[in-house]
């Protein structure tokens, strides 16, 4: 299908494209566009002004800030694989970005647009969640500092205000893995589960079983009261809400859960 009509504009920089949101309520960001683009050819976006930011280079690097490790929004896929302090301090962000999409996908799609698009099948968020990232957002009246447990607020939502934008992202140096079943390649999960060591404590975090990122408290709760992993595993699907799609029913979502948490507590 073909696009809606709309206008388009580039931003030189973070506050152009903050104002340019405020001058159209039904505006939307554009960064690496793999997301956005197909909803748009299917109509179910609709934007009347796209603003690009897909240059603003000044907002693509992973730089150490203190105990925490600082990535720009539109660091790309493929740059979080290869990043050497990502590798050494909190390789669990790469080791999720190789099982987004495809080599294309990945040299284009940004980590700030997708945590952005809010999609409960995405990687990156649950990541996010796990580790208990903060993400910095700019808007008119300034920055301000989310937490990733409040960032994702139902399918496709987010804690941003329609003029701001998502500038940094900032992560524990931390251990972990991530686990991600699909049924064809460079496919969305049927689940995923991130497991990771958080100051000394053990957090995971469910990908495709409910309509957010999700964290396993019953699972982290009892790893710290001695359990075993696959004990604690059994509880994977405690307080979620699996969906039932054309790639699976919410039953096998929830065994599927309690299997890849098991092997991702095992391997962690």
């Amino acid at each position: 299908m073909i696009p809606a009509a709309f206008e388009y504009e580039r931003a030189g920089s973070v506050d152009e494209a903050v104002a340019l949101l405020g001058r159209d309520e039904d505006a939307k960001l554009l960064a690496g566009g793999h997301s956005l683009i197909p909803t748009m050819r299917l109509r179910f976006s609709r934007p009347s002004l796209l603003v690009d930011i897909g240059r603003l280079d000044d907002l693509r690097y992973v730089r150490e800030n203190r105990d925490r490790i600082a990535i720009g929004a539109l660091t790309r896929h493929a740059e979080l694989i290869r990043d050497p302090m990502l590798r050494e301090h909190c390789a669990l962000i790469g080791e999720a970005a190789a099982l987004i999409g495809d080599p294309q996908v990945r040299h284009r799609g940004t980590i700030g647009g997708s945590v952005a698009h809010g999609d409960p099948a995405s990687d990156l968020g649950t990541i996010l969640l796990t580790l208990d990232a903060e993400l910095v957002a700019r808007g008119p009246r300034g920055e301000r500092t989310i937490p990733a447990a409040a960032f994702f607020s139902g399918p496709f939502e987010n804690a941003l205000e329609h003029q701001e934008v998502l500038t940094e992202i900032r992560v524990p140096k931390a251990a972990g893995t991530y686990l991600k079943y699909v049924r064809r390649a460079h496919d969305w999960a049927t689940v995923g589960v991130a497991a990771a060591r958080v100051d000394g404590r053990v957090q995971v975090g469910l990908t495709s079983m409910g309509p957010t990122p999700l964290r396993a408290r019953s699972v982290e709760d009892a790893l710290a009261d001695g359990a075993s992993p696959a004990d604690a595993a059994a509880h994977a699907a405690d307080d979620t809400m699996p969906p039932t799609d054309a790639t699976a029913s919410s039953e096998y979502r929830a065994h599927l859960a309690q299997v890849l948490v098991r092997r991702a507590l095992e391997r962690l």
